[in-house]
């Protein structure tokens, strides 16, 4: 039976753009399940103590969240779905409180790196950095500090009080974010899917990664993103990382998947995970910052 509130794992705490991410999939009639790291999140799914995990993997300015992709691999949780959050960023402060008597200025490391051009205007502003948007902004309520003004989206002006002094400080206005949805094996519900998440490696010889490329594009499967990381413990050896979509017209391509195996050093596909389990694609529905649900 299905569980009428759906216990979502994020990084951070409420408020944060992990939360805001997973309002957009599942709306806000959710339980937030807190977590102080990624590898956290996925420790609860695991436990049965989380149904989902939303999970940043990518910034359009910061680029990719490489240890992200290590946990995709080694917990072999299946990816239902996918949401692109536009970042945007706020001065925020105490009711009462003007730009004039600030003197501190708190976030995430990122995003004040996001708002360099900002700060570049006023140059008297102490920059303290966090670990967490939103904790900065629970900080500023906490304690209430009138000489601090947090950076965060506006979740946490409205969770916790604060008024917005100044709205889009980010000096890039099409910064987005991606995030990962990802469920146990078990949770998984059918539908067709438009897109696939994989990993696999390959021999090192001499033209072995462009031969399983090809396989894309002779079975008209475009890939969208491939990321590389290196194997640990093992020189010149990577794992690849690879997002592949096709039309949703079309069925699933099923050639590919045969011609895959017979190019691939091994195939994640064909690795167990931690349970022993063993899965092939990680299948997924993409679309923008609409509330809907798109399962694969």
């Amino acid at each position: 039976m299905k569980k009428n509130k759906p216990r979502v794992a994020i990084q951070g705490i409420r408020a944060s753009f992990h939360e805001e991410a997973a309002f957009k999939f599942f709306g806000e009639n959710i339980q937030t399940i807190e977590c102080n790291s990624f590898k956290q999140t996925f420790d609860a799914l695991e436990n049965n103590e989380a149904d989902y995990v939303v999970m940043a993997i990518e910034n359009s300015i910061a680029g990719s969240i490489l240890p992200n992709y290590s946990l995709l691999l080694n917990y072999n949780f299946p990816v239902i779905g996918e949401i692109y959050l536009p970042i945007q960023l706020h001065l925020m402060a105490l009711p009462g409180v003007v730009f004039e008597q600030v003197k501190y200025v708190t976030s995430h490391p990122i995003a004040i790196r996001q708002c360099i051009d900002f700060f570049d205007e006023y140059p008297h502003l102490k920059i303290v950095e966090s670990s967490d948007t939103a904790a900065c902004a629970k900080r500023i309520h906490d304690e209430k500090l009138t000489d601090t003004v947090a950076i965060a989206n506006t979740l946490a002006a409205k969770l916790y009080g604060l008024d917005i002094l100044e709205r889009r400080v980010e000096s890039n206005k099409k910064n987005f974010t991606r995030f990962l949805i990802l469920t146990t094996h078990g949770n998984v519900e059918k539908a067709i899917a438009n897109k696939a998440s994989l990993c696999f490696q390959v021999s090192n010889q001499v033209g072995a990664l462009a031969k399983v490329l090809n396989i894309f594009a002779n079975q008209g499967v475009n890939m969208s993103k491939i990321q590389s990381m290196p194997v640990l413990g093992k020189r010149n050896e990577y794992n690849f990382y690879v997002d592949v979509e096709w039309e949703e017209t079309k069925h699933r391509p099923r050639g590919y998947g045969h011609a895959l195996f017979n190019r691939l050093f091994y195939p994640t596909a064909c690795r167990p995970d931690r349970r022993g389990r063993r899965s092939y694609f990680n299948r997924q529905r993409t679309h923008e910052t609409t509330p809907h649900r798109y399962f694969g």
